[in-house]
C-alpha cells in the first residue's frame, strides 16, 4: 500500500484560455494534515474541485486510496470518503441542528417515509463522532460560526469520510474555538484520517500542518515539511517576492513621545465594551486585540461615530470632544477602514475612482456639477501612490482582488487626510503580498505623524506590526504590551 492516499499528477485546467492549473502535482500522505496555501486566484479552490469531482480537470490524473482516475464526480468521490467543508460550511440554516445532523444518512439511505425518531437517533450517534453537546431542537442559524463547522465536520466524519479538506475553517473563529477545532483535527489524524487544510495564516499552518503544499499562478512551487519552512522561505514562495522591509527598524524615530496625544480615551463606555482608557501619540501604531466578542469591533466603531459613547471621553490633540455621528469623526480629522470591506467599504459595482473620491464630493463640485477631469486626476494619483494594481480605475472596484480592494478603502480615508486612522481587520482575506504592501503603507503613513490604531485578532499580525498592543477580554481592557514583551506566546496568554 502507497504511503500517499491521494497523488494528483499534471493537473491541467483551463477556463476559457486562462490556465487556471498547470501541470499540478499534489501527493498528501495517510493520516496527516497537509497544507494548501497560495494567494487568491493560485489555483487552490480549482484542484479542491477537481479533487472533489465538482469540475473535473481537463488532463492529469488523481490517484486515490491505491486507484487511479482521468477525472471524479462529486457521487463518487463522497463514496471514496472525500469530503469538503467549504468557508460557507454548507450546512442548512434553516433545519435545525438534528436535521443537518442526519439529512445525509437520510438520504443516502432515499428513505420514503420520514421518521423523527429515527432521525433524532442518528442525530445522537453523529454528536458522539466529535462528542458534540448541542440543542437538537436549535436552528442552525441560531448557532455561533464554530458549531455549524462542527456540525459540518461531524456529519462528514459520520459518514465515513477518510480524507477531510477544510477551506479557511478559521476565518471567523475565536482562539478558542480554534484551539478546540485543532484538537479536534488532531484526534481525527490520530484515528487514521488525513486533512487537507486550506488556510492564508501562518502561524495556524505550524501550528496544526506536518506538510505543506505551496500554489502560485496555477502552479506548485513547493511541498515539502512545514517544519523546515522559514517564514521569509514561504512569504517568497507564496509571491515570488523577498521581503527585506518586512520589520519596522525605526519605531523610535517616528513615534512622537513628547507630543500631545493624538487620541486618548478616558474611562470610555459604549455597546460591547466598558472603561477603557488609553492613549496614542503621533506616529505610534497602537495594537487592540482580543477575540471575537471582546469588543474591539464596537470600540472601533464608537470612536468612529457608527455606535454612541455612554460614558467617558475621548480627547483629540488634547481637547475633548464629541463623536455622535461619522460626521463629527472625519470633522475631527479621524477614519475608520472597516472590518467587512465588501459590505461596508465599498460600493462593489461602481469605479475604484468613485469609491476612492465619494467622501471628497465637495472638493470636486464646480457649481451644480462635479468637476470629472480634478475626480480622476485624483483618483489616478491614489492608484500611483498606494499602488492599486488595475489597467484603469474607471473600472468597477469589484473587479480587483480583496487586496487591492482593501487599498482602494485606505485610498479613501487617506483622502481625507486623517489625524487618527482606525483599522478594524487590516489584512482579512489579503493576500500575503498585498499584506505587506499595506504594512509598510501604515508605516509609512505613521511617519508622517498620523496616529495609528489596527484592531486585529491575528496575532502575528499584532507582533508584525504595532509598537504597542492593549488587550481587550469581555468587553474590558484587560492589559497593555509593548516593546520585546509583544510577541505571539505573551498575546495569546493575555487574551484567553
Amino acid at each position: 500500500m502507497s504511503d500517499y492516499i491521494l497523488s494528483c499528477k499534471g493537473i491541467n485546467k483551463s477556463f476559457g484560455g486562462v490556465h487556471a492549473l498547470q501541470n499540478v502535482d499534489l501527493h498528501v500522505k495517510r493520516g496527516e494534515v497537509h497544507c494548501l496555501a497560495g494567494e487568491n486566484g493560485c489555483g487552490k479552490s480549482t484542484i479542491i474541485k477537481a479533487i472533489s469531482g465538482f469540475q473535473p480537470q481537463d488532463s492529469g490524473t488523481i490517484e486515490f486510496d491505491g486507484k487511479v482516475y482521468t477525472s471524479l464526480n462529486p457521487a463518487l468521490s463522497i463514496d471514496l470518503g472525500i469530503q469538503v467543508i467549504y468557508q460557507d460550511l454548507s450546512v442548512f440554516p434553516n433545519l435545525t441542528v438534528q436535521e443537518n445532523l442526519a439529512i445525509n444518512t437520510v438520504l443516502s439511505n432515499k428513505e420514503k417515509i420520514y421518521s423523527r425518531k429515527k432521525q433524532r437517533e442518528i442525530a445522537r450517534k453523529v454528536m458522539q463522532t466529535l462528542d458534540l453537546d448541542l440543542d437538537l431542537d436549535a436552528r442552525v442559524e441560531q448557532l455561533p460560526v464554530a458549531s455549524k463547522q462542527l456540525i459540518a465536520i461531524a456529519r462528514a466524519i459520520y459518514a465515513k469520510a477518510q480524507f477531510l479538506i477544510l477551506d479557511e475553517p478559521t476565518t471567523a473563529l475565536t482562539r478558542k474555538e480554534v484551539d478546540r477545532l485543532f484538537e479536534i483535527i488532531r484526534g481525527l489524524k490520530e484515528q487514521g484520517l488525513t486533512v487537507l487544510f486550506v488556510s492564508h495564516k501562518l502561524d495556524e499552518m505550524y501550528d496544526i500542518s506536518d506538510s505543506i503544499t505551496i500554489m502560485r499562478s496555477g502552479e506548485n512551487v513547493y511541498s515539502g515539511p512545514m517544519a523546515t519552512l522559514t517564514e521569509d522561505e514561504f512569504t517568497h514562495y507564496m509571491t515570488g517576492r523577498d521581503f527585506d522591509n518586512v520589520n519596522d527598524k525605526h519605531a523610535e524615530d517616528r513615534i512622537q513621545k513628547q507630543a500631545v496625544p493624538a487620541m486618548e480615551l478616558v474611562n470610555l463606555s459604549g455597546p460591547g465594551f466598558a472603561h477603557v482608557s488609553f492613549k496614542v501619540q503621533p506616529g505610534e501604531i497602537l495594537g487592540i486585540t482580543g477575540q471575537l466578542g471582546s469588543g474591539r469591533s464596537e470600540l472601533c466603531n464608537t470612536l468612529f461615530g457608527i455606535e454612541k459613547a455612554s460614558s467617558g471621553q475621548i480627547l483629540r490633540d488634547g481637547k475633548a470632544v464629541k463623536i455622535r455621528s461619522v460626521q463629527d469623526a472625519t470633522m475631527n480629522g479621524i477614519a475608520l477602514v472597516p472590518e467587512d470591506r465588501l459590505t461596508e467599504g465599498l460600493f462593489l459595482p461602481v469605479s475604484i475612482m468613485e469609491n476612492i473620491t465619494v467622501v471628497n464630493f465637495d472638493q470636486f463640485k464646480k457649481g451644480l456639477l462635479l468637476d470629472r477631469k480634478a475626480q480622476e486626476g485624483n483618483s489616478g494619483e491614489w492608484v500611483q501612490q498606494i499602488h492599486v494594481k488595475t489597467d484603469d480605475h474607471l473600472l468597477p472596484v469589484q473587479t480587483l482582488s480583496g487586496g487591492n480592494q482593501q487599498k482602494v478603502v485606505l485610498a479613501k480615508w487617506l483622502s481625507t487626510s486623517p489625524k487618527v486612522l482606525i483599522l478594524n481587520g487590516p489584512t482579512v482575506g489579503v493576500d500575503i503580498g498585498a499584506k505587506y504592501d499595506i504594512y509598510q503603507l501604515l508605516r509609512d503613513l505613521a511617519s508622517t505623524g498620523v496616529a495609528v490604531l489596527v484592531a486585529s485578532d491575528d496575532l502575528a499580525e499584532v507582533v508584525r506590526l504595532c509598537d504597542r498592543t492593549i488587550v481587550m477580554r469581555g468587553g474590558l481592557m484587560s492589559g497593555e504590551i509593548a516593546g520585546r514583551d509583544l510577541t505571539a506566546e505573551r498575546l495569546t496568554e493575555a487574551i484567553m
